[in-house]
């Protein structure tokens, strides 16, 4: 017996398809083998001269390219990091609309204004399934049921640190489990039959972002341009700010030339320094990506079946709430790697309204402010006056780590941070009805 033949059984009992498979299987030889999965920055070249979104909004998409494109929402988090137990879209954004409720709307605004060609995905994992479903078939029954719009996450073994044999954790068997990053959308893709149902409709260009970035909506400029460009493959970039410094950044292969993204995870201690120098490394992933889907076909065929991203190592324990528990690897893929995988891939430079994201929250008090508006067509986007740059936001984690501690703050009211660079408090705080911040404010501590 293999040393994967274990996970092989543990995943074709639980009813995983053969892509997926597939793609665990040359994730764990990776790490069987001892393979170096960092990027070292003596590696790269940084990027700097890309093609801007400023010098293409003169060439919008056709009716015709609208009608053979998908949005593909990436839907898997349960947002545990804030204390949600259900599904993270689900979360009050703004005056009680969800990010559900903002995606359905740009959706159906999009068919509205442009025929009911375009086509709809969300990429559920078995947490969020049945909260999506039962959300969007009572406010958005003109959407379809989930067998119209649901592309679900699969879902890897945790590999036990010490033996690299399939973890156990018998007080909940569903600990042994973790998701696999959202490079899965390839595997998922192909092993749930959607890949090729989409081709057979004519579907040719996928637009994906994730569910949590409002500022993502489909961009008829930039799907002209993509349909244009002939890339098989498109990467929306943004300019790094002090807030972006552990994310993942583009840059260049010295050996080939070609664009990568490297993630924190994938960066040594040694090269900390450097991978947050943002006047260095400029530009972020905002995993607003566009893929010609018959381009990924033929390079998975091309490539047996699996795409050769780079793999993330994480140490966990097996009972995430036990630090006691069994420690154990999670493998992880990142969907934006895919940049290296298609010769001719390209990246562009968005503006920083095309992303607003929630990871904590920072994020949600800023998105709640007046510093974001909600546009017309369903997008949430920094106020103009903002000048692309977002307000620098952070809570004391003890006090607003939480969605129901923030919530508590903010009985009375959000506070303005219209003209506020920084706000940061420290400390217990309920906000002031009508509290304007303007500047760097420090409140506590």
């Amino acid at each position: 017996m293999t040393e994967f033949e274990p996970f092989r059984q543990k995943m074709e009992a639980a009813g995983l398809s053969g892509p997926a498979v597939a793609a665990f299987e040359r994730a764990y030889g990776i790490l069987a083998a001892g393979e170096n999965t960092l990027i070292p920055e003596d590696e790269i070249e940084a990027t700097t001269d890309l093609p801007n979104y400023r010098a293409i909004s003169d060439g919008g998409g056709t009716p015709e390219q609208l009608g053979r494109t998908v949005v593909i929402k990436l839907n898997g988090g349960l947002g545990t990091g804030m204390g949600l137990q259900k599904a993270k879209s689900l979360l009050d954004v703004r005056g009680g609309d969800t990010f559900l409720d903002l995606i359905a709307k740009q959706i159906l605004h999009l068919r509205a204004q442009h025929g009911d060609g375009l086509r709809f995905l969300l990429m559920d994992s078995f947490s969020t399934s049945a909260d999506t479903a039962a959300f969007l078939a009572d406010r958005y029954p003109g959407l379809g049921g989930a067998e119209q719009w649901e592309l679900m996450q699969n879902r890897v073994p945790k590999i036990d640190r010490a033996t690299l044999a399939p973890a156990s954790c018998e007080s909940d068997p569903d600990n042994e489990w973790c998701p696999p990053g959202h490079g899965d959308l390839y595997p998922s893709l192909a092993g749930s039959g959607w890949l090729d149902q989409l081709l057979e409709a004519g579907v040719v260009y996928a637009f994906v972002s994730n569910s949590d970035n409002l500022g993502a909506t489909l961009d008829l400029d930039l799907l002209g341009y993509f349909a244009r460009s002939d890339a098989p493959f498109l990467m929306e970039v943004t300019r790094r700010t002090a807030a972006d410094r552990k994310g993942g950044h583009l840059a260049r292969s010295k050996q080939g030339g070609g664009l990568l993204l490297r993630e924190s995870a994938q960066c040594s201690d040694e090269d900390a320094e450097s991978f947050q120098d943002i006047e260095r490394h400029q530009f972020f992933n905002t995993n607003n990506l566009w893929i010609r889907l018959d381009l990924l076909k033929a390079e998975l065929e091309r490539c047996g079946g699996v795409l050769p991203l780079p793999i993330i190592q994480n140490s966990k324990t097996v009972d995430p709430r036990d630090p006691s528990s069994t420690p154990v690897i999670q493998l992880e893929t990142a969907m934006g790697s895919a940049i290296e995988c298609f010769a001719g891939a390209e990246a562009i430079e968005v503006p920083r309204s095309r992303f607003a994201p929630v990871k904590t929250t920072d994020d949600l008090l800023a998105l709640r402010s007046d510093a974001y508006i909600v546009t017309e067509d369903f997008r949430l986007e920094l106020h103009p006056d903002r000048a692309g740059i977002p307000p620098l936001v952070k809570l004391d984690p003890e006090h607003f780590k939480m969605v129901d501690q923030l919530e508590l703050a903010l009985a009375d009211g959000v506070p303005s941070l219209l003209r506020c660079e920084r706000l940061e408090v420290r400390g217990k705080h309920v906000f002031d009805p009508g509290e304007v911040f303007e500047g760097k404010v420090r409140i506590g501590g």
